[in-house]
């Protein structure tokens, strides 16, 4: 029998004469080496400290706000516990694929969305363009609602009774405009239905905190001095964070992504000993299998996906391009994406339990507690029935509310970096720290739009149009770039290169097939119920300066597609517009190395059929 080396061949066993340690530890110092070598002219781009920072990096950015108040209201509205079906299947073949792709493209490339994308072909930057834009977007509401939690944390610091829990002379104004009365968040009360009767925490929420308008055909008002403090306070810590880029925000994410789980565990535990409790917690998995039926129901299920593993975003391609070119992501993506579920049913257990304890407190449903999904259910929902524990409610306010806080933080650092990235990218020699002060105090000006009367309205706007609009879009043209343009055998044999593993039929039938058709379907659902957009308890439709001010976010991201096919089309003529001869890794050497390594792997594949649709199919389903 002959020999074969042991690294290649793990079941053969030397003959006794042999020294297999010497030799397996041989062959890695020569893998090493060859390594090192080809990474000698790769640049001097900053890497992180260990893999485990990366891990946690993700974790942070993945694991936010979405899935505390996001996920459990838009399960609940979605069927309960059957809405699981759904977001899971869609985990696995859209979330988790995009996931692991958006991660290979960052660390094959090493370079951030926008340069990637320039490197794959010079029109598809716009593509990274659009998704950054999406990013500021996100990023600039994101820091608003960290500012808000900031307030309640403030707030939450009185070592007794808390500040929303009782109804005050001052408001009788706005309560006699509604023909509506406050009933105190710690009072035994029941809720009449022929009356409008609202709690304390929700008219401390709309008036003293956000000091919120009914109408803004007149305009959005003036920023609030307090929560512009909270805002620029919140900037300060994310630039703190952030300031050396992924060499300061990497040493943050141990505690960035750990110390939420404390808290959530520590709130589950204290949810679990409530009176009602059980009740809140089944009404949260209660199932209603009809709703499977319904088309917004697998939309939602996109959205969430989307929206809570922060794919689309171009920070993941952006934390990966600080990765070593042989880091093993496939283990990281299912690590993060099926962290990120968990954690969404964390803390939907947690706080439906909570709600259902106010719900018997009240003695009333739980439809009836629930003041709707986002801000609504962190704001005024979970903070009234926190008011309601007997025991210390400000300490687990406190606990909280500062959560919260660290979760923004960890998302918010990505999206910043992000940017950060794509001008460190373009711009070598300008140090992080100056670009870091420069984005946050570009972002926080922008923000102080959100922490006036009408900002919560501005919000909702930029959201449906920049967070949600873009996003897809790009995510969308994203797929259909790597798989149809570049090609999806060339993405697989990149993927080969890069980690040792050829990508299974399950990898290859996600992106080739499921993953175009369904992301199309779906978006062609969206465009199609397209809703009337509306603001404010009495659904008014946006006044049409500030709608259009919502079409010129989306018309600017849409627009990068087609501006970019036209520069290179008449200005830029260097390369054919769709051309992917610049592609490949950082490096001289390494790329050199890859292309030899693919036209070997290519031709010994043989010849390929002349059909594009016979090619395609041929690689899906069998791999060559």
């Amino acid at each position: 029998m002959s020999k074969t080396n042991g690294i290649e061949n793990p079941t053969f066993v030397p003959e006794p004469d042999d020294s297999p340690n010497e030799k397996q530890i041989s062959a890695t110092n020569n893998e090493k080496a060859e390594e090192t070598d080809l990474d000698d002219d790769a640049g001097n781009r900053a890497q992180w400290g260990n893999s485990v920072e990366f891990l946690m990096s993700c974790i942070a950015m993945s694991v936010g706000l979405g899935n505390i108040w996001r996920f459990p209201f838009t399960a609940k509205e979605n069927g309960g516990g059957a809405f699981l079906i759904p977001y899971i299947i869609v985990l696995t073949v859209i979330g988790r694929p995009l996931y692991y792709m958006e991660m290979a493209l960052g660390q094959f490339s090493s370079r951030g969305n926008v340069k990637m994308y320039e490197k794959l072909s010079p029109v598809l930057k716009s593509i990274g363009f659009g998704q950054l834009i999406g990013s500021v977007c996100v990023a600039t509401y994101y820091c608003c609602l960290m500012a808000i939690t900031l307030f309640y944390l403030a707030h939450s610091f009185t070592f007794s009774e808390l500040p929303w829990t009782q109804c005050k002379d001052s408001w009788n104004e706005y309560l006699t405009e509604i023909a509506g009365y406050c009933v105190p968040s710690t009072g035994d009360y029941t809720i009449e239905p022929n009356r409008t009767s609202i709690t304390s925490s929700e008219l401390w929420f709309r008036i003293e905190v956000l000091r919120q308008t009914d109408d803004i055909s007149n305009g959005i008002g003036s920023p609030d001095w307090r929560l512009t403090l909270c805002l620029l306070a919140s900037w300060v810590v994310t630039f703190l964070v952030s300031v050396r880029g992924v060499k300061s925000s990497g040493k943050a994410s141990y505690f960035l992504a750990l110390f939420p789980y404390v808290i959530m565990i520590t709130l589950l535990i204290r949810a679990a000993t409530l009176e009602g409790a059980g009740n809140g917690m089944f009404y949260f998995i209660d199932t209603d299998f009809d709703k499977l039926k319904e088309a917004s129901v697998w939309y939602a299920a996109v959205t969430q996906c989307f929206f809570s593993l922060n794919v689309g975003f171009g920070s993941i391609i952006m934390y990966s391009s600080y990765n070593p070119f042989k880091h093993n992501i496939n283990r990281d993506a299912l690590i993060v994406t099926t962290l990120d579920t968990f954690t969404s049913l964390l803390s939907g257990t947690t706080i439906f339990g909570i709600l259902g304890n106010l719900a018997y407190n009240l003695g009333t449903d739980m439809a009836d507690v629930i003041s709707g999904g986002g801000t609504g259910l962190a704001f005024i929902s979970y903070p009234e029935a926190i008011a309601r524990f007997n025991n210390v409610p400000w300490l687990f306010a406190i606990l909280f509310f500062f959560m919260l806080f660290v979760l923004g933080v960890g998302s918010l650092v990505a999206l910043q970096n992000c940017l950060n990235t794509v001008i460190k990218d373009a711009f070598p020699s300008i140090p992080s720290w100056v670009i870091s002060v420069a984005t946050a105090s570009g972002m926080f000006l922008i923000g102080l739009m959100y922490v006036t009367p009408g900002g919560q309205y501005m919000l909702d706007l930029v959201d449906h149009f920049g967070g949600t609009f873009i996003i897809f879009v790009f995510a969308i043209l994203e797929v259909l770039a790597i798989v149809f343009l570049y090609g999806l055998q060339n993405f697989c044999l990149d993927l080969e290169y890069m980690t040792n593993h050829k990508p299974g039929i399950y990898w290859r039938l996600c992106w080739g097939l499921i993953m175009p058709v369904l992301l199309v379907t779906i978006f062609i659902y969206f465009v199609a119920t397209l809703p009337v957009l509306t603001y404010g308890i009495y659904g008014k439709p946006y006044p049409d300066g500030i709608l259009a001010f919502g079409w010129c976010i989306l018309g600017v991201g849409i627009l990068q597609a087609i501006f970019w096919v036209g520069y290179y089309s008449f200005w830029d003529k260097e390369y054919p517009i769709f051309s992917t001869q610049t592609w490949g890794p950082s490096g001289t050497k390494r790329t050199e190395h890859w292309r030899r390594y693919k036209e070997t792997e290519l031709e010994a594949r043989g010849p390929r059929p002349q059909n594009w649709f016979v090619r395609q199919c041929r690689f899906i389903f069998l791999g060559r």
